[in-house]
């Protein structure tokens, strides 16, 4: 409908993935004969102002969409040419003024494509011909996503544009959540895609280790644009990263309406035995945060794309994620991005209930938990030894453990997993022996998210039975590894050893033997000053 198209209009950067490159026919020989020539890598390291600047030292593996979100907090991008073999690009802005504070922004902030610093600087030339009619689809996206970021609709009445959202082959999406540090629910994708047209059935599952949706719209083309739009988006800053493609399926079989399901043309579905709808408690908390899709206020988000920018599908009102910007750049910016109104109610403090007493201590619940947040300070509680009071760092953090951890089996017992009413664990009073029932995390070593940028924030995943280890010395062998796992506990199935011989995966029988390894085994002295870091794995042997 056109109000939901007008809806997207206020959407971020679009980024259109392989969908621009497989556009981008680009033939020079219009030009004449010397055009080579014109398009060589400059030599000079200073040109004078041109609206067409040169971009250097870019990661192997980039995409022209990550090039094309360097531009677009600045103006209008109009043309551009990957020259992949030199890890090199050319970036068109729509005028010369553009270039010139993109230029003078980059050279106070240093702008990185996937963590990687790149080198931007103008071009000789003060434009990029292009044979129009065979880089005529390519325009037409570049001019969608014009359109979104001046305020226009990204429904384009040009025919080239038409024949890109014509080419929809399902109405279905496959929608991939990579580098989820931060729980993505099903109300959120219904919610983010919804701009683009109607949503009827969802359906959410873990493969291989990945956090996976199957999304159904009314029509091909409301997916095309989504797809389009949101492919290789952040969903909250940095992180939750959208991966989409189309599904072979064009029609979806939803049995269930829960928090893994949902046919929004059927409420009346039942929830389904086995699949209970989503706990009250952390609907409440997930409710609350679900719209606030950015980093939460006083959180240093672990990493950006283009030099500071958020690309993440929301501007976070006081989430202070954005680096300070030049004027005409942060207007720019903010004027791409829509809030989504609300912030985080919820604490960063869990209940976890149904422990092993006899087994359980607080820093196993320390070491399994710090694998999704950094825990601050754990409390077994002195007259219910089976519960747990867990501080994280913040209510995101506590949502990401509950998520993965509620209804895992640790020391033979299945663990639940809530969110606390309280707002912080208490220390016991000064002199009061408690028993070494409470313990205060707030400044080991062990923290994992700690340093902004760690790779810790992109290796975050379900439990499983593969454990990935690394800090191996070189002198510890397959078999010394195999028994250190095998006397905590468990069989081990599998090992490989990768990265010469500093990393390795091993797999042990079951999901809650190679918690209790993890839980064991992480930061184990290894002797000549190794310490070994235990994580869980996507990968199975």
């Amino acid at each position: 409908s056109e109000s939901a198209r007008s809806e997207a209009v206020g959407m971020t950067r679009l980024r259109t993935a392989d969908a621009i490159y497989s556009c981008m026919m680009l033939d020079f020989t219009a030009n004449g004969n010397d055009s080579s020539k014109k398009l060589r890598v400059e030599d000079r390291m200073e040109s004078p102002p041109s609206r067409v600047l040169h971009i250097r030292k870019l990661p192997s593996e980039v995409s022209e969409t990550e090039v094309i979100a360097l531009g677009l907090p600045f103006g209008k991008v109009t043309n551009i040419l990957m020259l992949k073999g030199k890890n090199q690009a050319f970036l068109e802005l729509g005028t010369e003024e553009a270039a010139v504070t993109m230029v003078n922004y980059y050279t106070a902030v240093t702008p990185q494509v996937r963590n990687v610093p790149v080198f931007i600087q103008f071009s000789n030339h003060k434009e990029l011909k292009t044979d129009s009619a065979l880089n005529q689809r390519a325009q037409a996206v570049l001019q969608a996503v014009s359109a979104v970021q001046e305020g226009g609709s990204p429904n384009s009445d040009t025919s080239a544009l038409d024949s890109v959202l014509a080419q929809a082959p399902s109405p279905v999406l496959r929608i991939i959540i990579d580098n989820m540090f931060y729980p993505v629910t099903l109300d959120v994708l219904q919610q983010i895609f919804s701009k683009f047209g109607t949503v009827m059935k969802i359906i959410t599952f873990t493969k291989n280790n990945q956090f996976q949706a199957l999304l159904q719209f009314s029509e091909p083309v409301n997916a095309q644009q989504a797809r389009l739009s949101l492919d290789g988006q952040n969903i909250y800053n940095s992180c939750c990263t959208l991966r989409i493609d189309f599904s072979k399926l064009v029609n979806l079989n939803v049995k269930y309406n829960n928090d893994k399901s949902r046919d929004y043309t059927r409420p009346e579905l039942p929830a389904g035995d086995g699949q209970p709808s989503l706990d009250p408690a952390m609907a409440a908390a997930l409710n609350k945060d679900s719209s606030l899709l950015g980093t939460p206020s006083g959180m240093v988000a672990p990493y950006s794309s283009g030099g500071g920018f958020q690309s993440s599908l929301s501007y976070s009102q006081g989430g202070g994620a954005i680096s300070p910007l030049s004027a005409a750049a942060a207007a720019a910016a903010a004027a791409g991005r829509v809030a989504l109104s609300g912030h985080s109610g919820c604490s960063g403090v869990l209940l976890v209930s149904n422990l092993n007493e006899e087994m359980v201590t607080p820093q196993s619940l320390f070491t399994l938990f710090g694998v999704y947040g950094d825990a601050q300070r754990v409390k077994i509680l002195y007259n219910k030894k089976d519960s747990a009071l867990i501080q994280m760092s913040d209510g995101n953090q506590a949502q990401l453990a509950m998520s993965h951890l509620n209804g895992q089996k640790m020391y033979g017992k299945i663990i639940r997993v809530t969110l606390s009413k309280h707002q912080t664990v208490q220390l016991p009073r000064e002199g009061l022996d408690d028993q070494g029932l409470t313990k205060d995390f707030t400044n080991s070593p062990l923290h994992r998210f700690k340093k902004p940028g760690s790779k810790n924030f992109q290796n975050i995943f379900p439990p499983s039975a593969t454990l990935h280890l690394s800090n191996v010395p070189e002198d510890v062998t397959e078999e010394d590894l195999r028994q250190l796992f095998s006397n905590a506990g468990g069989t081990v199935k599998a090992f490989k050893f990768f990265q010469g011989h500093k990393m390795a995966l091993l797999q042990m029988s079951t999901v809650e033997e190679a918690i209790q390894a993890l839980m064991d085994l992480h930061n184990y002295d290894m002797g000549s000053n190794h310490h070994l870091k235990v994580s869980f794995s996507k990968s199975t042997i």
